[in-house]
C-alpha cells in the first residue's frame, strides 16, 4: 500500500502545477428540512465540468476560468435550479443552494457519466413509489434480490441474489450507516444478517452495488453490497397503529426532539419506538415479540462539520414451526400448517452505537470518521433431521453466542481540476473487530434439556483495510473509476472442547483487490459502462484454524457490461451482462460443525430493470434476472448449484397522486430450481402478488395491505435435506420447506403531528 499512497500524492503534486483560475465550492440542502443533498448532480455546460455532491450535500469545481457561468443543480424528486455565479482567479467563490422538493418525474432524471448517482436515482425512485409495508420490504428494494423466511418471523431472511443462495448473507455485504450487518463466524452461519434491528419507515435510501467492483466495500461483497441510509430528520412527529390477520398487531412512534427554530439551524433529532407481535399462521404460534428502539441526533455543529449520533436497541422472541417433510404431510402425520418439532425458536438482540463526524476543509475537501459499537446475543434452536442421528431423543440443536463488535471507518475525498480533467480521490481506512465468547452449538431436548456439546469457543476475528479510488473524468461524458483495496485479517480460536488441554489457534492472511470501471455517457439519455474487479469472501475462523490456513480468502473474479438509457422522456432502462467466478472455499456448517468444501464455481446472467411513468399519476416497473450458476470441475448433470436461482422477476403498477392517493399491485416470480446437485430433487417455483393503498388527507393516514391476494399454496423456503420421523427404519432424503404465507390482510392509521 505504500506504493499506492505514493502514487496520489505524486498525483496531487502534478495536479498543483497546472492549477490555475477560481474554484467554486458549494453546499446543498433541501429547502424545508436543511437536510444535505447526496449525489446531486452539479454542471456548468459551458464548460463542459460538472460533479456530484458527497455525502455531506458539499461540492467543489477547481481551476474554472475567470467569468461568469450558470450552475445548473439537479437530481430526481427536486425542481431543477441554476444560479448565476461569479469566478475570480486564484479566488474561492462560497455558495450555498436549496432544493425545493418536486412530484416524482422520470422525465427531470439526467443520466451522467456517474454511475453511483444513476444507481441511486433508481434506488431512490423505487422508496418515493412503494409504500414500505414490512421490514422484509426494505431488502425487496433491491432489484433482482428475493427473500425467504422459515424461522417463525425472528431469524434474518434467507437472500438469493444474482444466482447464489446467499443463506443469511454469506455473499452480499449489508450495511445501515456505515454499520456492517453480517456476522462473521457467526454461530449459525457464516455473514449471518439480521436486519430486523431497522425501523423500515426510518430508511431514507438504500444504496446498490452489485458484483466485487467497489473499492470501499470488502467482505462478502461476491454478489453485491447493499448499503441502506436512515433519515437524518423527520419531517413530522407521528404515531402508527397496524392491525392485520393472525393476530397481528404493530405501533410506531417516531417524534421530532428539537423545535422549529433548531431545525432551521440544521439541528435534528428524533426518537422512535416499535412493539410487533404476531401469533403467526401455524397451527403452533410463533407468537413472535419484536422490540426496536432508536434515537439519532444530526446536526451542523461547526461551520463546516457535520456531526451524527445515533443509539439502538433490539430486542426480539419467536417460536418457529421448522422446515417439514413432504412425506409427513402427504401420510397425514401433520397438516400444511403443523410441525414436526414444536420447540424450535429462539431469541435475540442488538445494541449499537454509531458516531460519524463529517468535515468539509476548505478546498471543498471531506474528512468522515465513524466509530461505532454493537453487542449482539443470539440463541436459536433448531431440527433439521428430527430423528437421524438420536432416534430417541431427537437431533435438535442449539446455536448460541454472545458477541462485541467494535469499529472505525475513515476517509478522505478530494476533488481537483488539471488540464480540463476532473479527479476525485478518496483514500480510506476501515477497521473492524469481533470478539465473540462461548460461540456454542449443542444437542438439546425441547430446548431446557441438554444433550451433549458439538463445539464450543471463544471466536476472535480481525479485519484491518486500506483503499484508494480515483474517478477520473476527462469530460462530462467519460470517466474511468479505478480502485484498489488491501485487506489484512486475524483469525484466532480457542477450542474449549479439545480433551488436551487449553488450545488456542490463530492465523493471519491478506489480500489484494483491484478495480477497474468505465463510463461513456453518450448524451443526457444513454450511458454504458464497463465494470471488472476481485473481491472476496472470508471463511469461519473455525474453518481457517481447521484447514491450517489454506484458501482462508478465496478470490471472487467479476466482469460486467451494461447500459442505463431513457429511450423516452419517462422511461428508464437498465441493462447488464455479468459474469463471476469463485475460488475453490471452505464453508464451515453451523448446523452440524464440520467443514464441506465447495468447489469453484462461476456465474453468469443477464439483468433487466424498467421504470415508466405512464401518466402524472401511474408508475410501471419491472426487474427481470436471469443467471447460469454452475459448479467448475465436476461432470455434467452433477453440476447445479443447490437452490441457486435461474430466473427471478418483481414488478408492479403504483398510483401517486397529489391529493394523497397512493396505491400499488406487486408480482414477485421466483422460478423452478435445482434442490441438489444432480437436479434430480426440485425447490418449486412461485408467482405471488401484494396489494398495498393508502390515503392521506391532512395529517391522517389510514391504509389496507394485502399479502398473497390470490391466497396461493406456496412453498417459501426449500431444501434437499436427509432426515427421519419417528419410527422410521432409514433415513430419507425430499424436499423439506416452510408453507408461505396465506392470504394475509392488514390495515393501517398514521396521525402527524
Amino acid at each position: 500500500m505504500p506504493k499506492n499512497y505514493l502514487f496520489v500524492l505524486l498525483l496531487f503534486a502534478g495536479i498543483s502545477a497546472f492549477a490555475h483560475g477560481g474554484t467554486i465550492n458549494g453546499l446543498v440542502f433541501e429547502d424545508e428540512s436543511k437536510v444535505p443533498i447526496e449525489y446531486a448532480t452539479v454542471q456548468i455546460d459551458t464548460l463542459n465540468m460538472g460533479t456530484s455532491t458527497n455525502l455531506s450535500g458539499a461540492f467543489s469545481l477547481a481551476d474554472v476560468d475567470e467569468g461568469e457561468y450558470t450552475l445548473k443543480i439537479s437530481i430526481f424528486g427536486y425542481k431543477t435550479q441554476e444560479v448565476k455565479v461569479k469566478v475570480k482567479d486564484h479566488e474561492t467563490t462560497e455558495i450555498t443552494i436549496y432544493l425545493k422538493t418536486a412530484p416524482v418525474e422520470l422525465k427531470e432524471v439526467v443520466i451522467t457519466a456517474d454511475q453511483k448517482a444513476t444507481v441511486n436515482t433508481i434506488s431512490a425512485l423505487d422508496i418515493k413509489l412503494r409504500p414500505t409495508n414490512t421490514a422484509q420490504d426494505i431488502l425487496r428494494m433491491v432489484p433482482g434480490l428475493f427473500i425467504a423466511q422459515h424461522a417463525g418471523g425472528g431469524k434474518a431472511e434467507q437472500i438469493f441474489l444474482r444466482g447464489f443462495d446467499s443463506d443469511h448473507g454469506t455473499d452480499i455485504a449489508l450495511s445501515v450507516d456505515g454499520m456492517p450487518v453480517n456476522m462473521v463466524s457467526h454461530a449459525h452461519g457464516q455473514g449471518y444478517a439480521d436486519l430486523h434491528f431497522v425501523i423500515p419507515e426510518l430508511v431514507d435510501r438504500v444504496n446498490v452495488r452489485k458484483g466485487p467492483y467497489s473499492a470501499s466495500i470488502g467482505n462478502l461483497c461476491t454478489a453485491g453490497a447493499v448499503q441502506f441510509q436512515t433519515k437524518n430528520r423527520l419531517t413530522n412527529s407521528s404515531f402508527t397503529a397496524e392491525k392485520g390477520m393472525f393476530n397481528t398487531n404493530r405501533v410506531l412512534a417516531m417524534v421530532n426532539i428539537l423545535g422549529e427554530k433548531a431545525q432551521a439551524k440544521n439541528q435534528n433529532m428524533y426518537v422512535a419506538g416499535e412493539y410487533l407481535f404476531r401469533r403467526g399462521f401455524f397451527e403452533n404460534p410463533d407468537n413472535m415479540t419484536r422490540i426496536n428502539l432508536a434515537t439519532k441526533y444530526s446536526g451542523e455543529i461547526t461551520e463546516n462539520q457535520f456531526l451524527t449520533v445515533q443509539v439502538s436497541q433490539f430486542t426480539s422472541r419467536w417460536n418457529a414451526s421448522g422446515q417439514i417433510p413432504e412425506r409427513a404431510i402427504n401420510s397425514g402425520l401433520i397438516t400444511r400448517l403443523g410441525s414436526i418439532d414444536n420447540s424450535e425458536g429462539g431469541n435475540t438482540s442488538r445494541f449499537n452505537v454509531n458516531v460519524i463526524l463529517n468535515s468539509i476543509l476548505p478546498k471543498g475537501d471531506l474528512v468522515k470518521s465513524q466509530v461505532f459499537y454493537s453487542r449482539y446475543n443470539f440463541n436459536l434452536f433448531s431440527n433439521f433431521t428430527f430423528y437421524k442421528n438420536d432416534t430417541i431423543n431427537g437431533d435438535e440443536i442449539q446455536q448460541t453466542e454472545g458477541r462485541n463488535i467494535y469499529g472505525y471507518n475513515t476517509s478522505y475525498t478530494a476533488n481537483r481540476n488539471a488540464a480540463g480533467i476532473h479527479f476525485s480521490t478518496e483514500i480510506g481506512g476501515q477497521l473492524r473487530y469481533d470478539n465473540a465468547a462461548n460461540t456454542e452449538l449443542s444437542n438439546v431436548k425441547r430446548r431446557n434439556i441438554f444433550l451433549k456439546p458439538l463445539a464450543l469457543g471463544d471466536i476472535n476475528e480481525l479485519n484491518a483495510a486500506a483503499y484508494w479510488d480515483e474517478n477520473i473524468d476527462f469530460n462530462k461524458h467519460f470517466r474511468v473509476n479505478a480502485g484498489l483495496r488491501a485487506d489484512f485479517f486475524n483469525f484466532d480460536y480457542n477450542n474449549k472442547l479439545d480433551s488436551t488441554g487449553y488450545q488456542r489457534q490463530n492465523v493471519s492472511k491478506s489480500i489484494l483487490s483491484p478495480k477497474l470501471n468505465l463510463y461513456y455517457a453518450i448524451n443526457d439519455r444513454i450511458q454504458l459502462f464497463l465494470l471488472s474487479g476481485t473481491g472476496f469472501h472470508s471463511n469461519d475462523t473455525r474453518v481457517v484454524v481447521a484447514q491450517d490456513g489454506k484458501e482462508v480468502l478465496p478470490r471472487a473474479i467479476g466482469s460486467e457490461v451494461g447500459s442505463t438509457f431513457k429511450p423516452f422522456r419517462n422511461m428508464l432502462v437498465t441493462t447488464s451482462f455479468w459474469y463471476l467466478y469463485l475460488q475453490q472455499e471452505f464453508v464451515y456448517v453451523g448446523d452440524e460443525s464440520v467443514v464441506e468444501p465447495s468447489g469453484k464455481t462461476r456465474r453468469m446472467g443477464i439483468d433487466l430493470g424498467l421504470r415508466y411513468q405512464i401518466t402524472k399519476w401511474l408508475y410501471a416497473d419491472m426487474d427481470v434476472n436471469y443467471a447460469n450458476p454452475r459448479a467448475l470441475g465436476v461432470p455434467e448433470g452433477e453440476n447445479r448449484i443447490p437452490l441457486a436461482p435461474n430466473f427471478t422477476s418483481i414488478g408492479g403498477l403504483t398510483v401517486k397522486t397529489e391529493k394523497g392517493l397512493s396505491a400499488t399491485v406487486r408480482y414477485r416470480y421466483l422460478g423452478n430450481r435445482a434442490a441438489n446437485e444432480d437436479n434430480s430433487l426440485t425447490a418449486t417455483g412461485y408467482f405471488i402478488t401484494d396489494a398495498v393503498v393508502q390515503y392521506t388527507f391532512k395529517n391522517y393516514t389510514i391504509g389496507l395491505s394485502a399479502e398473497n391476494v390470490t391466497n396461493r399454496q406456496w412453498k417459501e423456503a426449500q431444501f434437499a435435506t436427509e432426515s427421519r420421523l419417528q419410527g422410521e427404519n432409514a433415513p430419507v432424503t425430499e424436499i423439506h420447506y416452510t408453507p408461505g404465507t396465506p392470504f394475509f390482510l392488514k390495515t393501517k392509521f398514521s396521525v402527524a403531528f
